[in-house]
């Protein structure tokens, strides 16, 4: 009989401004923490991939998130957590303004080691042999890179966060979970610094399918996180995702909001695509997170946690996140 499988991916924004922060505020009962619980306890995920949550090296603070989720009603036995590039010393002035140590300054933009991490909490064991973390990557090195010339490009590494490969184990079968969260392309200048990493954070996963980091699944995989980047509205080079989208080792299901959706003016893109909700006009509503399955896996449905006006889950999901909870159901048999 075959067994229906929920991956699903959340930009909590849970990140603070310093070490130590984020579990300080979870512990003394942070009232976002507690409705991102309780959204996540809504979509009930059997695997949940996570951005925006500070790292720390004993993992204190997602554990204890994952605590307060399980308080919520739905209990994750294993956590897996990585360092992110985020915050990362350089040693160099990465950003060309005559100053060292900034935010800018750091492998990925982030005030201190660790701020704006991903993770990963699952019903279901992580295989830790088999994971392949890709972070260390220098971005000269991704095939086809439009990196910075000169001496920027012999230290900045391609992730602003990470680039992961995970392995999950559901009994006798193995799902590999590709998984990242991309800068985004703004907040630069005319050299379109922010832009061009953007792109290439997208386009690194056309890259490792195509084999050239070693070996890649054959099968069973699924490619999810935030790429901050939609493929019609908002800034950025869309080439990257729309390239993504089109990909034919993958499929998009193309998740809807559970409430209804307005186009706002001058929108193209279809508003219930969206799964984030910043400020109008600009950047206004857009789609940036992803859940993309390999080819041959089966979907049963799909989703984006977006209730409407009057819905009991809408103030938790509006105080969690600016970006909300992207689900899809897949057949295990």
């Amino acid at each position: 009989m075959a067994d229906t499988l929920r991956i699903a991916t959340f930009h909590t924004e849970l990140s603070r401004k310093g070490p130590g922060l984020l579990l300080r505020d979870i512990l003394d009962g942070d009232p976002q923490a507690e409705a991102v619980a309780e959204v996540v306890a809504h979509a009930a995920p059997d695997v949940l991939i996570l951005q925006g949550i500070d790292y720390d090296h004993g993992q204190a603070a997602l554990a204890a998130l994952r605590d307060l989720i399980e308080a919520a009603g739905v209990a994750y036995p294993q956590i897996f957590a990585l360092r992110p590039n985020s915050g990362m010393a350089s040693g160099h002035d990465l950003d060309g303004d005559g100053r060292l140590g900034e935010p800018e300054d750091a492998q990925g933009y982030g005030w201190f080691a660790g701020e704006g991490g991903m993770a990963i909490l699952s019903r279901h064991p992580v295989d830790l042999a088999g994971v392949r973390d890709f972070s260390d990557l220098l971005w000269k090195d991704l095939p086809g890179a439009i990196p910075d010339d000169g001496m920027k490009a012999e230290v900045q590494r391609l992730s602003s966060i990470g680039h992961w490969a995970v392995p999950i184990t559901i009994g006798d079968r193995r799902l590999t979970l590709l998984t990242f969260h991309a800068t985004p392309p703004v907040f630069d200048g005319p050299e379109d610094r922010n832009g061009r990493r953007n792109h290439d954070e997208i386009v690194f996963w056309q890259r490792y399918l195509d084999g050239a980091f070693g070996d890649v699944p054959g099968h069973a995989f699924v490619l999810a996180g935030n790429a901050n980047l939609d493929p019609v509205d908002g800034d950025g080079r869309k080439e990257a995702i729309s390239g993504l989208l089109a990909d034919p080792r993958l499929q998009d299901p193309m998740p809807q909001r559970d409430g209804p959706a307005a186009r706002a003016e001058g929108q193209m893109g279809d508003p219930a695509l969206d799964t984030a909700a910043w400020g109008e006009p600009v950047p206004g509503h857009l789609r940036v997170s992803y859940v993309l399955p390999s080819a041959d896996l089966k979907v049963a449905a799909s989703g984006v946690v977006w209730p409407g006006e009057g819905d009991p889950l809408a103030a938790a999901t509006t105080q969690a996140s600016r970006h909300r909870l992207v689900w899809v159901d897949l057949v295990i048999d």
